[in-house]
């Protein structure tokens, strides 16, 4: 399957229902089945009318959209994956925690979590044609971030042991959870973003670590990418938004009770903890 656009398969009805069944699979955080076992058919552009969608039924319901974030943005998720890009999903504005707070038991079905870095915007961007250095000029500043997965579709198929493909995790907002912003503001222009580097912490023992030139040679190049890919749709990137520009580990598996750091050196650390149920701490 390749990452770029295809025509739709499916009618008006399916990717309706789709999406609301996906809005509930949040709320009850039970997932869906997979919609690519549902529809074999399904293509990229079928699984963004899906999002598109999903986030009409969250605005309705009082959310705001408050940037974009993108995902599998390094060639080994792409591969694993075959595709030959990256995917986008929605930021809302109940995404966000504080750096060293802490996520409700229960918030999240499955959650996992990734290092990047957030490119806020200080003027839009619209494609096409939007290149790295548009970005490094609009964004007003760039600062480390953790963000939360999760999965309302099922990560494997309980009859089949089937994964879940491209198809399905873009229709499910690109697996978009939360976001945690920390440590140290920097302008694009004060230091090489390609040198980031990062150690992420579970409970205290490093499982992962990476460098941001990971994400497609720079991290800007990823919100270029996202201007240019939403420009068909007449969609451009806003001032003041948030974009989560790819991350440089592979997501870990948070349980109930577990604490994370990522320590950019440099630029300070974003921390997270999730919290036990009632019934975990007794």
């Amino acid at each position: 399957m390749s990452g770029h656009p295809t025509e739709g398969t499916l009618d008006d009805a399916a990717l309706d229902d789709a999406a609301r069944r996906l809005y509930e699979a949040k709320r009850t955080r039970i997932p869906i089945r997979q919609l690519s076992l549902q529809y074999p058919e399904m293509t990229i552009e079928d699984a963004y009318a899906v999002q598109r969608r999903l986030v009409e039924l969250e605005v309705a319901d009082g959310r705001v959209v408050r940037g974009r974030k993108i995902g599998l943005t390094s060639r080994v998720m792409q591969r694993a994956v075959s595709i030959t890009e990256p995917d986008y999903g929605a930021i809302f504005d109940d995404m966000f925690f504080d750096d060293g707070g802490s996520v409700p038991a229960g918030r999240f079905i499955r959650p996992r979590i990734e290092v990047e870095l957030a490119f806020v915007l200080g003027e839009p961007l619209k494609g096409p044609g939007v290149t790295l250095f548009d970005v490094l000029r609009a964004a007003e500043y760039v600062t480390p971030a953790l963000e939360i997965l999760d999965a309302r579709v099922q990560m494997s198929d309980p009859d089949t042991g089937h994964l879940r493909t491209i198809v399905d995790t873009i229709a499910d907002n690109a697996a978009d959870a939360g976001l945690v912003l920390g440590g140290r503001v920097v302008t694009p222009m004060d230091i090489d973003l390609r040198w980031v580097s990062v150690l992420l912490l579970r409970n205290g023992v490093i499982e992962e670590s990476g460098v941001a030139a990971a994400v497609l040679n720079h991290p800007a190049n990823g919100v270029a990418w996202l201007a240019n890919r939403l420009a068909p749709h007449g969609v451009g990137l806003e001032a003041g938004e948030v974009i989560l520009a790819g991350s440089f580990t592979t997501p870990i598996f948070a349980e109930p009770g577990d604490s994370f750091v990522a320590d950019y050196g440099p630029l300070g650390t974003v921390s997270i903890a999730f919290e036990r149920s009632e019934e975990q701490n007794r």
